[in-house]
């Protein structure tokens, strides 16, 4: 956490515009990123359950 806080800050000091997006995505999900680093941990089963989903609810409407 104390590494990604150090990063934020050198890009905000160089000004990097084109890092804006991408960090305001990475504040957005710090938590879940840093999780996986922390227990390689990730909501890919999840995902795909809702992805399934998704595709039962398409065939459906057809």
């Amino acid at each position: 956490m104390t590494k990604l806080a150090h990063w934020f800050k050198n890009v905000e000091k160089e000004g990097f515009k084109s890092f804006s997006t991408l960090r305001k995505t990475i504040m957005n999900h710090y938590r879940k990123i840093l999780n996986f680093f922390d227990k390689r941990s990730t909501n890919a089963s999840s995902e795909s359950f809702n992805a399934k989903t998704r595709i039962l609810e398409c065939s459906s409407e057809v």
